[in-house]
Parts: C-alpha cells; sequence; structure tokens
C-alpha cells in the first residue's frame, strides 16, 4: 500500500526463503533494487510453537534468510530485513525503568525462546554482509486493531497480561521510515522501535480510554505467566537515538500510539 501510494513499482517474491534456486529465479527475473524481507517462523499460535519445530525454524529464519542475504549480495542489492529486538532481556546494565536501553552494537541476552535464539544467530551472522539493513521490530502494533497479529488486539483477548515497561514499533509511522531507508541505502543494525518504552497497562488504559470505556484487564506476574507458555517471553527497553538521529521526526512510543492508533480509532468521546 505504501509503495503504490508513492508509485514505488514493487512484486512480491513467489519462492520460499530456503529454496535458493526459486529466490534466483525470482530476483533474476524482476531485477529489483532492493529486498524487503518481512518472511520468517515465529509460530501459531505463537513462539511457543518453534520449541518443537526447531529444524523448521532453522530452516526459515536462520537458512532461508541468510540464502536471500547472500543471493543479493552477488547482485549487489541491499536487503531490508525485517528482524526482531526480542533478543535481549533487562540486565544489571540496563535495568528496568532506568531509561538505558540496549544499543545496536550489544550482543544479545536473551535466548530464553527458540525462536529469539534463531534470531540473535542469524543477526550475529547478517553483520557480516555489508548489504543488509537489520530492522530491530518489537511487538508490532497499527492502527488496524482487527488484526490479531497487532499486539494490541493480542493484550486486550488475554484473560490475564504482565505488566512490564516495553520498547515497541508503531507500523503506521515506522513502515514509511523503512522504506526512506531502502532510499538512502542505510545498512547494518537498526532499533526499530519508537523511542521510549510502555507498558501493557498503559496500553490498555489507552484502549479503555480511547476504545472501549466497559473494557477491564487482569493483570498476572512473570512467575505466573510461567505456568501457562513453554518458553520465556523478552522484555526490554533499544536505545532508539540512532534512528532518532536519521529521522528526527520520529514520535516517542506515547506519542506516537496516540496520534497513529488511538485517535484514528477513537470511539469513546473525550
Amino acid at each position: 500500500t505504501l509503495c503504490r501510494a508513492q508509485g514505488i513499482q514493487f512484486e512480491y517474491g513467489s519462492g520460499r526463503l530456503e529454496n535458493r534456486s526459486s529466490l534466483e529465479s525470482d530476483i533474476a527475473e524482476i531485477k529489483p533494487t532492493h529486498v524487503f524481507n518481512a518472511a520468517g517462523v515465529t509460530g501459531r499460535p505463537n513462539v511457543d510453537w518453534c520449541e518443537t519445530h526447531k529444524v523448521e525454524t532453522i530452516r526459515a529464519n536462520v537458512v532461508g534468510t541468510l540464502t536471500l542475504a547472500d543471493i543479493c549480495r552477488e547482485r549487489g542489492i541491499i536487503v531490508i530485513n525485517f528482524a526482531t529486538g526480542c533478543i535481549f532481556e533487562y540486565d544489571s546494565e540496563h535495568p528496568l525503568g532506568s531509561g538505558l536501553g540496549f544499543k545496536e552494537e550489544d550482543i544479545p541476552n536473551f535466548i530464553g525462546s527458540f525462536y529469539s535464539k534463531t534470531k540473535a544467530m542469524v543477526e550475529d551472522l547478517l553483520r557480516n554482509y555489508d548489504n543488509v539493513c537489520t530492522l530491530r521490530v518489537r511487538m508490532p502494533i497499527s492502527s488496524d486493531l482487527t488484526n490479531p497479529r497487532n499486539f494490541i488486539t493480542k493484550i486486550t483477548r488475554y484473560e490475564k497480561v504482565v505488566d512490564i515497561p516495553n520498547s515497541m514499533t508503531i507500523l503506521d509511522e515506522l513502515l514509511p521510515i523503512s522504506i526512506e531507508m531502502a532510499k538512502r541505502n542505510l545498512t547494518g543494525i537498526w532499533n526499530f522501535t519508537n523511542p521510549g518504552v510502555v507498558s501493557h497497562n498503559e496500553i490498555l488504559q489507552m484502549y479503555k480510554d480511547y476504545i472501549d470505556s466497559n473494557f477491564s484487564w487482569k493483570n498476572f506476574t512473570l512467575e505466573e505467566q510461567a505456568k501457562v507458555i513453554v518458553a520465556p517471553r523478552s522484555n526490554n527497553e533499544l536505545d532508539a537515538d540512532k534512528l532518532k538521529k536519521e529521522f528526527p521526526e520520529l514520535l516517542s512510543i506515547k506519542e506516537s500510539l496516540i496520534k497513529n492508533v488511538f485517535e484514528p480509532n477513537q470511539k469513546v468521546k473525550a
């Protein structure tokens, strides 16, 4: 939709990431200037799936992504790779609530889930490819509140939620930036989140204030959550200074949530 609005020609890949010959034929036929990779295995209904499908997860998230980067490097094509920032967790040097976020050069410290483990693995290997722009996305949110993959939609449907501040990605604001990054031929690793953090309860309170005044929710602790999930989940703050320096207009996470998500969907009168 964004490409159409800007008059940018595009084609969807027809092959699978892990099928090198199909990727090669796609690129030979289309001859793109840039490739955007949003493919990968996250699992259904959630990342716990990856714990019991490790080979399939490796095949797409590691082998497949590297294959695409490799083919594109041979042809001098930049890959904009939508990756994940769920490869870190709060630690003694980046404590919860400190405002000290993980930077692009920091080494991942979270391998609690197999999904995150494969993502950290491939990020490290992709550092060697000078044609790759790795975007660390976190808890993606969009203005489409009907999308079941939208972080807000997910947590409004959960029976209980853990209330922890996290870095998150407002797609309505950041996806246009990813196109601009391609135009600027930017490469390397980027924390692809809005500056600052927001907690689950803060988002749910905004949902109640803007969308459904009758909405209510329940919290539970990390320990209680651990009893109903297979693999631990990542909680962290990513430092967005590098992205903010390149794109000074970037809004903080709470400002972006209100402007791009809640105000356009507002149903409750202020």
